[in-house]
């Protein structure tokens, strides 16, 4: 067995917990700052962002993919990427998905099923997204969110690479989606 593998070498690279402290409490995310015991025995914090998690979905209409184009304050610009949302409290990541589709698309689908879930950034996080791929899908009208602003349009694969070529599509869950669905377009696999 492999060592990434072996439960025996996890407990010697485990950090036990001393103490958290809550620094922020918002609509979104929340701040702690843990103070750990390493596997030498010395003691160090982590800042741990606490997220709810989230959905994305790479929505397939035809021969194209459904992007959103939406404004990044983190980023002080524009970004393309696939639709995607916060889940609410409790709330099925499945349902999460065909809700997101339909508030900023306006599509609904046929067909959905889960690709992957994955991590965004597991040195500070513990947001996850869990990607879904949606066909047959049957056009509607948008609702966004109140505060949410956003263009929705269809690119093709050629445009995708494109625009990650450009920066446009810089956002691990859009990158990863245009990946596998090359692969899919390549094998009829994901």
């Amino acid at each position: 067995m492999s060592d990434v593998g072996n439960k025996q070498q996890h407990r010697t690279l485990e950090e036990i917990t001393v103490s958290t402290e809550q620094i922020f409490e918002g609509k979104v995310i929340s701040l702690q700052v843990d103070t750990v015991t390493l596997p030498d025995g010395n003691q160090a914090t982590r800042e741990i962002i606490r997220h709810p998690g989230a959905v994305a979905v790479l929505a397939l209409h035809g021969d194209k993919m459904l992007v959103v184009d939406q404004y990044r304050q983190p980023l002080g610009r524009c970004e393309v990427e696939i639709p995607a949302g916060k889940l609410e409290r409790g709330e099925d990541p499945l349902e999460a998905a065909r809700r997101e589709l339909q508030e900023e698309t306006g599509y609904t689908c046929g067909t959905i099923r889960k690709l992957q879930s994955f991590y965004t950034s597991p040195g500070f996080a513990d947001e996850i997204i869990h990607l879904y791929l949606a066909e047959d899908l049957i056009s509607g009208d948008m609702k966004p969110d109140e505060d949410e602003f956003l263009e929705m349009s269809e690119i093709t694969l050629e445009e995708a690479y494109r625009l990650i070529k450009e920066e446009r599509i810089s956002d691990a869950k859009t990158i990863l989606a245009v990946y596998a669905w090359n692969m899919y377009k390549l094998t009829g696999e994901i």
